[in-house]
């Protein structure tokens, strides 16, 4: 039997169970593809093996590609169209997942007057695209996906609220958004709707000039050009640079921040931080946040005053 075939019924199983399944499909059409579409028993441990290590360095998409044909071997296992997995045993041990950075409001804005490199003659509006998209996750929260699935029937100037559609959990959240960001969100609108609106009002917000949505891969290579301009390098002790991911923590870490200089009851809010990150339960929330010095300092000038206040109450 075609691995294709094998694929196909896999993923219309695991479809009908509920499961999205959309990451997983890709991977499976990517190996497919990679392995020629042979015969499945004739997919030999080897180039198996070469598909799931890809290029480059030990990184976390050989863990999914591992989890992924793990699952769908067992599936051709159990239907008698292979007799074992060729998968490898096991996997390298990988390297220390990276640091989550919280980016200075100095290096926030060299991030944004960096993105003028980004200007070509031929794509006029990929500058300040970027430079909305770096604002818009910084302001919002959103995941990365979740900024690119957004249509502009998503972003609501008049009410000042994003609906994010089918987010990490399957879910759909409303974030509200101040009135600067508004602004910039409405001033970028005007240039998007000069772009092609092939699907009307539910097209992308964010879009190449053809007015298709922009890939996240090429959003990834821009950011790391724009990184570079600003002159934003690896922190001391970490292997990798800051990642464009950073500043949904950054966004996390910083209103934190805020509301301990303000005198907010921050365990109080917390909630309200899961629910505008789009978390599932408020643990996901606190092991989010990093405790970065400053958001240390606050906490502990905010334990001071309180022990102060008890001391002066006695």
């Amino acid at each position: 039997m075609k691995m294709v075939e094998v694929i196909d019924a896999y993923v219309t199983l695991q479809k009908s169970r509920g499961m999205r399944f959309d990451t997983a499909n890709k991977i499976l059409r990517q190996f497919s593809r990679a392995m020629r579409n042979p015969e499945i028993r004739l997919a030999g441990p080897d180039a198996v093996a070469d598909f799931i290590r890809g290029a480059g360095l030990p990184s976390a998409t050989w863990t999914l590609r591992f989890r992924v044909l793990s699952g769908f071997y067992r599936f051709a296992i159990s239907r008698g169209h292979v007799e074992e997995s060729p998968l490898p045993p096991g996997l390298p041990k990988l390297p220390p997942q990276q640091s989550p950075y919280v980016y200075s409001l100095a290096e926030l804005r060299r991030l944004l007057d960096a993105t003028s490199i980004l200007h070509v003659g031929h794509s006029r509006l990929q500058a300040p695209m970027y430079r909305t998209l770096l604002l818009l996750l910084y302001g919002s929260g959103l995941r990365i996906g979740e900024a690119l699935g957004l249509t502009l029937h998503d972003v609501d100037l008049i009410e000042r609220v994003i609906v994010v559609r089918d987010t990490k959990f399957y879910k759909t959240r409303m974030v509200p958004i101040g009135p600067k960001l508004t602004r910039e969100l409405a001033e970028y609108s005007a240039l998007r709707r000069q772009l092609p609106m092939p699907e009307g009002e539910t097209s992308a917000f964010f879009t190449t000039r053809t007015g298709r949505g922009w890939p996240y891969q090429h959003v990834i290579t821009l950011f790391q050009r724009v990184r570079e301009a600003a002159e934003i390098d690896c922190p001391p002790g970490e292997l990798r640079p800051p990642r464009l991911h950073d500043l949904r923590h950054s966004a996390a870490v910083h209103r934190v921040l805020a509301w301990y200089r303000s005198g907010k009851d921050v365990q109080h809010l917390l909630p309200q931080l899961a629910t505008w990150l789009g978390h599932i339960d408020i643990k996901s929330t606190q092991r989010y946040l990093q405790m970065t010095p400053e958001l240390l300092q606050a906490a502990s000038q905010r334990f001071a005053s309180y022990s102060q206040w008890g001391t002066g109450d006695e």
